[in-house]
């Protein structure tokens, strides 16, 4: 005898039934559940679907994140998410207890200068970063920083031949714990933190390796080469 589907239920978000300190109280403990269980990044929608219309997310945030004050993890915002995420002072205990840990991504200081420049000045051509940073940029450059999904490719440039401008992704959110651009700490702070030296890296010549003399001069007047052709 075939077994009788049993039908989806319909989950209580408003909670009318309940007091106002109990509704809280569950709307809070389900943001919670879904936060633990989660993969991955958690975005306002989802959160949402677990609690009523009158709820404020953000005021359930700040009693998660006051609950987890003394708890060897946060909830942090990511690219307009959250995320529970183990505070950074236990990473030697994690890799103590597991033995490894993921191997942070190494950029060189020509391509972190490169990424901070598109990151302060979205979108950008590959001209306009040649002029940022003093020497034509690279196809090797952008398309490493294609290829680790920091950068993509945004609209065209209303520049003669329409050449490829270059935006952050959101991987380039996560990656550096921001929630939005707006918390990109200021140039003058990279370069005081010792991540940026412009002037260093510029003295010591801007390597150019892989890259053939007539692709060099493209970088230098690219708005009339192939870039503007729909090669980036």
């Amino acid at each position: 005898m075939a077994r009788r589907r049993r039908a989806p239920t319909t989950l209580d978000t408003e909670l009318t039934e309940l007091p106002a300190e109990l509704r809280w109280s569950e709307w809070l403990a389900r943001v919670e559940a879904v936060l633990f269980a989660a993969p991955g990044i958690v975005n306002r929608d989802l959160l949402a679907r677990v609690v009523g219309r009158d709820c404020s997310l953000e005021l359930i945030i700040d009693d998660i994140r006051a609950a987890l004050r003394e708890r060897p993890y946060e909830l942090v915002s990511i690219a307009g998410g959250w995320q529970l995420r183990t505070r950074p002072r236990h990473a030697e205990a994690l890799h103590a207890a597991f033995g490894s840990k993921s191997a942070p991504v190494q950029l060189s200081q020509t391509e972190m200068l490169v990424l901070a420049c598109i990151a302060y000045h979205q979108p950008v051509t590959r001209g306009e970063l040649g002029e940022m940073v003093g020497k034509p940029v690279s196809r090797d450059i952008i398309a490493e920083l294609r290829g680790r999904d920091f950068i993509t490719a945004g609209p065209r440039s209303p520049q003669p031949g329409a050449p490829y401008t270059y935006v952050t992704t959101k991987a380039f959110l996560v990656h550096f714990g921001l929630d939005t651009l707006r918390e990109l700490p200021d140039m003058e702070a990279l370069e005081d933190a010792g991540l940026l030296d412009k002037e260093k890296l510029l003295a010591g010549g801007f390597p150019l390796a892989g890259e053939a003399e007539d692709d060099v001069e493209l970088g230098d007047d690219e708005e009339g080469g192939d870039e503007g052709k729909g090669v980036d």
